[in-house]
C-alpha cells in the first residue's frame, strides 16, 4: 500500500487519530531528521518509512492519511554520534514514541538494542550498526475515547482521605476473581468489596506506566516486579492488561469510583529505564540524549541523583512539557485522582541542587487540571542535599519516613523514643507547620512497599533478601524491627499472640494519628514476605497475597480503627494542635501522666518513658462550624500495665473506651469512675460520651 505524508501539525505531540488519518509529531532539539516506522499488525515487518517532512521549532511533524488506530509505528532518529558532546543519535535503533499510549510488549534482550558495541574495548563511544527493530516493542496509535457515564472524582477531602498502597498483581492474583492480576482484577467485585468492607478511601497503585524488565534481572530468572524502571510516560504497563485495551484502565478507574474510591498513582519523572551511557538505547536516549538527561560536565556521562543511571532534564522546557503533559493525560483522559512522585527531590533540582520553587513546582501548581488532584511526594533522592521532609511546597503533601522510624522505635522500647512518638502523634508539626500548610501534609506510614512489611516487623530482626540474588546486601539495615524472641515463623502461642498485639498497636498508632494514613496491603490481614524488605524483583508468592490465610482478627480490627478514625473528626484535622486555648478557655491538646496530673519537662526527658497519654480536641484555629465533638483520649503504654487517672469529665458526659488494642473485639467500656485500666503493651482510645 502505498503511502502519502503531508506537513501536519507541531502542537499535537504524539500520534493523533483525527478521523481519517493519524498525525505524528515527535520533539528533539538536535535531531537532523527523522523517519516514521510503520509496521505490519504483529509487528515483525516495517511495511513503511517516511521522513517526517516539517520541523516547527523543534517539533518534527507530518500527517499520514487514512491510517487508523491499531496501526504500529516506531521512529528512526538521525543526527551526530558524539557521546563526548552528549550527542547519542544512531538510526540503526527503532525507538518509542515518548508520546505513545500503547505499547505492544517489552523489549527482547539483545546487543542490537545498543547504540553502540557492548563487547568493544571503548564501550559506549564506539557506534552500532545492528538494526534493533524486530527486538523493540512497537508504538500503537489510539483512539483514547472512552465512555464514561456518570463517572465523578470521589473527591475526598485530604483529612477524610485514608490511603492504600497496592501492587496491581500483587493484591489481586491470589483473588478468586477473573482477570486477577490485571487492571480488571482490582475492577472485580472481589478486590472491591475488600477495599469498600476494609473502609479506605484511595487505593495507591505501584507503578502501572508501562516499564522495562532489566537485563541482568532476566538473565537470574526474575522481574522488575515494582516497576520503578518507566519506559512509557502516556502508556499502561502491558502485562497488567488482560485483552491489551487501554480501556481496561479506564474501566478499573470507573468502577473504583462508583464505589467511592480514588486511584492514585505512583509515578516515576526522575529518570527512565534507560540507565546510565552503558544502557540501551530505546526511547529518549536516541531522540535527543542531550535535552531530556541531565548530564555531567564531560558530558558523556550522566548525573545521577537517583541512583539509577540518568536523571531526567525537567529544566528543558519541552522535558518538563512532556511530564505535564503525562500527568494531564492520566488525570483527563484516565480519569486519575492523584500522584505519588518518586524520589520526587529529582524534580526540583537544577544545578545548584534543590530548588522549592523549581519549574516543576511552579508548573504543577498553576496547572488548573493538576492542582486540584492530590499530590504526593517522596521527598528524597540520593544526590546532595536529597533528604527535603517538610520542603515541598502547597498543595504537595509527603511521604514521612520520621513517622515510620519513630512509631516502630517506641513500641521496640528504644532509647528514650516517647517524645519522638509525642510529635508524630500531632502531625509532625516540626517538619510541616509552615507556609499555610495542613496537618494532612504528613502522610504517615508504618509500613510501605519498600522495607519490612508490617508482619515482618515483627518476625524478623534481620532482613532475609537471599531470594533476590544479591548475596542478602540490597534492601535497608536498620529497621527497627523485632522478632519477639524468635526469627521468622513461629508456631508458639506466646510469640504469635505477642506478634498480633504488636501488629495491632502499630496499625492503631498509624490510624489515631495526625495526617494522612497509609496502610501497605496485607498489613491487615498478616501477609508476610518471609523477610524480605526489598521485594522489587519478586514476582512470587513473596509478593502476592494470599487470601486464604488471612489473620480475620486483624482485618477486623483494622476495620474498626478505620471507621473509629472516620467517625472522628478530633483525629484527622486540617490544622495543627500546639497547645493553645480555644474559645472556650480549654487548650486543643493536652499531654497527661498516669496520675492525671500534667507532663512536665523532666518527665519528657525520662529515658524510661514508655506511654504517652494525649488528650485531643478539635484545634484552636478550627472554625465553629467544624468544631463537631469534644475531646478524644489516647493512651499508648509499651512498658508494664497502668492504671490512668482520666481529664475530669464535664457535667453529663462520662469518658468510654472505644479501642483496646489488648482486647481487640471488646465492647464499648464506659469509665464511671475517672480511671482507666491500660494493659501492658497496648492502645486505649477513649472518647467522651453522655452518661446513660
Amino acid at each position: 500500500m502505498k503511502l502519502t505524508i503531508e506537513r501536519g501539525r507541531h502542537d499535537r505531540i504524539g500520534a493523533t487519530f483525527d478521523g481519517d488519518g493519524v498525525n505524528f509529531a515527535l520533539f528533539s532539539e538536535h535531531a537532523t531528521s527523522v523517519e516514521l516506522c510503520l509496521f505490519s499488525p504483529d509487528g515483525m515487518r516495517e511495511t513503511h518509512r517516511l521522513k517526517l517532512p516539517e520541523r516547527t521549532g523543534w517539533v518534527w511533524h507530518g500527517r499520514v492519511p487514512g491510517l487508523c488506530p491499531g496501526q504500529l509505528y516506531g521512529y528512526r532518529v538521525y543526527g551526530p554520534f558524539a557521546p563526548e558532546d552528549g550527542h547519542r543519535f544512531n538510526p540503526n535503533k527503532l525507538l518509542l514514541d515518548p508520546y505513545t499510549k500503547r505499547i505492544t510488549g517489552h523489549p527482547r534482550w539483545s546487543d542490537a538494542l545498543f547504540g553502540y558495541n557492548p563487547g568493544a574495548k571503548t564501550l559506549d563511544l564506539t557506534y552500532s550498526t545492528r538494526d534493533s527493530a524486530r527486538f523493540m516493542p512497537k508504538c500503537v496509535v489510539e483512539d483514547t475515547s472512552f465512555y464514561w457515564g456518570n463517572d465523578r472524582p470521589p473527591a475526598i477531602p485530604a483529612n477524610e482521605s485514608v490511603i492504600y498502597e497496592a501492587h496491581v498483581k500483587g493484591f489481586s492474583h491470589l483473588m478468586d476473581a477473573p482477570n486477577a492480576g490485571k487492571f480488571l482484577g482490582i475492577a472485580s467485585d472481589a478486590a472491591l468489596d475488600h477495599l469498600t468492607n476494609l473502609g479506605v478511601t484511595a487505593i495507591e497503585l505501584l507503578p502501572v506506566q508501562s516499564f522495562l524488565n532489566d537485563r541482568w534481572l532476566i538473565e537470574k530468572k526474575l522481574t522488575n516486579y515494582w516497576g520503578y524502571q518507566t519506559l512509557g510516560f502516556f502508556a499502561p504497563e502491558p502485562r497488567y492488561l488482560s485483552n491489551g485495551q487501554i480501556n481496561e484502565f479506564q474501566h478499573m478507574v470507573a468502577r473504583l469510583h462508583t464505589a467511592g474510591i480514588e486511584v492514585i498513582l505512583d509515578v516515576v519523572y526522575n529518570h527512565t529505564c534507560e540507565g546510565s551511557e552503558l544502557g540501551p538505547t530505546l526511547s529518549f536516549r536516541g531522540i535527543d540524549n542531550k535535552s531530556y538527561y541531565r548530564l555531567a560536565p564531560y558530558p558523556r556521562h550522566y548525573i545521577n541523583d537517583t541512583g539509577c543511571g540518568n536523571t531526567l532534564n525537567l529544566d528543558h522546557p519541552m522535558v518538563l512539557r512532556m511530564v505535564m503533559d503525562s500527568l494531564r493525560y492520566w488525570v483527563e483522559v484516565m480519569h486519575v485522582d492523584g500522584f505519588r512522585f518518586d524520589l520526587a527531590s529529582t524534580l526540583a533540582r537544577d544545578d545548584n541542587g534543590f530548588q522549592p520553587n523549581s519549574a516543576f513546582f511552579a508548573a504543577i501548581r498553576q496547572d488548573p487540571v493538576l492542582n486540584r488532584v492530590k499530590l504526593i511526594a517522596e521527598p528524597w533522592d540520593i544526590g546532595p542535599g536529597g533528604y527535603q521532609l517538610g520542603a515541598f511546597p502547597h498543595p504537595f503533601m509527603e511521604w514521612n519516613d520520621k513517622f515510620r522510624d519513630g512509631v516502630r522505635r517506641f513500641w521496640r522500647r528504644d532509647f528514650k523514643p516517647a517524645p519522638e512518638l509525642a510529635a508524630r502523634l500531632t502531625g509532625s508539626a516540626m517538619q510541616f507547620d509552615h507556609s499555610g500548610r495542613a496537618a494532612t501534609s504528613s502522610v504517615n506510614f508504618i509500613s510501605a512497599h519498600d522495607g519490612f512489611n508490617l508482619m515482618d516487623l515483627v518476625s524478623y530482626a534481620q532482613k532475609d533478601n537471599t531470594a533476590n540474588g544479591e548475596g542478602n546486601r540490597d534492601g535497608h539495615s536498620e529497621n527497627y524491627s523485632d522478632n519477639m524472641g524468635v526469627e521468622g515463623p513461629s508456631d508458639d502461642p506466646q510469640v504469635v499472640e505477642m506478634r498480633g498485639l504488636r501488629r495491632r498497636n502499630l496499625m492503631a498508632t498509624l490510624l489515631l494519628s495526625q495526617g494522612t494514613p497509609m496502610l501497605l496491603a496485607g498489613d491487615e490481614i498478616g501477609h508476610s514476605q518471609k523477610g524480605n524488605n526489598n521485594a522489587y524483583c519478586q514476582d512470587s508468592d513473596i509478593s502476592w497475597l494470599n487470601w486464604d490465610q488471612a489473620d480475620t482478627q486483624m482485618l477486623g480490627f483494622t476495620k474498626r480503627l478505620i471507621a473509629f478514625r472516620k467517625n472522628h473528626p478530633i483525629l484527622h484535622q486540617n490544622y495543627f494542635l500546639h497547645s493553645k486555648a480555644r474559645a472556650d478557655g480549654q487548650a486543643d491538646v493536652l499531654w497527661w501522666h498516669p496520675d492525671g496530673r500534667r507532663m512536665t519537662a523532666a518527665d519528657w526527658e525520662d529515658p524510661a518513658l514508655s506511654f504517652v497519654c494525649v488528650e485531643m480536641r478539635t484545634a484552636s484555629d478550627t472554625p465553629a462550624y467544624a468544631d463537631l465533638e469534644t475531646a478524644v483520649f489516647l493512651a499508648f503504654n509499651a512498658g508494664g500495665v497502668q492504671e490512668i487517672a482520666l481529664p475530669r469529665a464535664p457535667e453529663g458526659m462520662v469518658w468510654s473506651r472505644r479501642i483496646n488494642s489488648h482486647a481487640p473485639d471488646a465492647a464499648p467500656e464506659p469509665c464511671p469512675l475517672g480511671t482507666v485500666v491500660v494493659p501492658a503493651h497496648s492502645v486505649s482510645a477513649l472518647v467522651l460520651e453522655d452518661k446513660a
